[in-house]
């Protein structure tokens, strides 16, 4: 029972997380001239157009999933390894500007009720894991298109090499614990550093408001 309470409050804050992430990408990629995204449907943010079945299982059963990923063409760019970093930038940017929000709406209206409050706090904390763990220069994750997409040429051959290898370099640093460890920090850091905006934006609303009226 405490289990299925607790989804409650888990789904619908990784559906925003990663439907946002998702519909970023397929948007840039649009926005550069690939229509692809567009054409499979995946220009929305209705989360049904991005779960992944299997994705879905392993949420509901291990609390941990993933959506199915935005199809992309990039020959349809005109400059394509600036547009793949740009389309792989835009999933964890999103991720951060929606947990900015998020955070900004849990200061302004901290009355919400219960129900809300804890969806809107894991959406925050869900949006920056998401963030942060797909800024990881790793196969497939989005860093290493990043990363790629940055080196010289020789230099990105090589490492585009690995990516048949990706998925298990990923799983052995997560096994033991090397994503954990490079993970929390930078979250925190990322997190204070939101948080610190925040209070500053919040209160500098707060000030001009009531300036308005003295």
């Amino acid at each position: 029972m405490l289990f299925a309470q607790d989804m409650i409050f888990r789904i619908p804050a990784l559906l925003l997380a990663i439907t946002v992430h998702e519909y970023a990408h397929g948007k840039m990629a649009d926005r550069l001239g690939d229509p692809t995204a567009r054409y499979a449907g995946r220009l929305t943010l209705n989360p049904l157009a991005h779960l992944d079945p299997l994705g879905l299982l392993m949420l509901w059963l291990f609390r941990f999933g993933w959506a199915k990923p935005v199809p992309i063409n990039p020959f349809h760019f005109r400059n394509r390894r600036q547009g793949l970093v740009l389309v792989s930038l835009a999933g964890p940017a999103a991720n951060i500007v929606t947990a900015f929000i998020v955070m900004l709406l849990l200061k302004l209206w901290p009355g919400t009720g219960f129900i809300t409050q804890q969806i809107l706090s894991l959406a925050f904390i869900y949006n920056l894991y998401l963030a942060v763990f797909n800024l990881i220069p790793v196969p497939p994750l989005d860093g290493s298109k990043i990363l790629q997409g940055i080196l010289p040429g020789p230099q990105a051959y090589a490492y585009s090499q690995l990516e048949t290898y990706g998925p298990i370099i990923l799983l052995v640093l997560i096994y033991f614990g090397v994503v954990g460890r490079i993970l929390y920090p930078l979250v925190n850091m990322l997190a204070w550093i939101l948080e610190t905006l925040g209070h500053w934006l919040v209160f500098g609303i707060i000030y001009r408001f009531l300036f308005r009226f003295w």
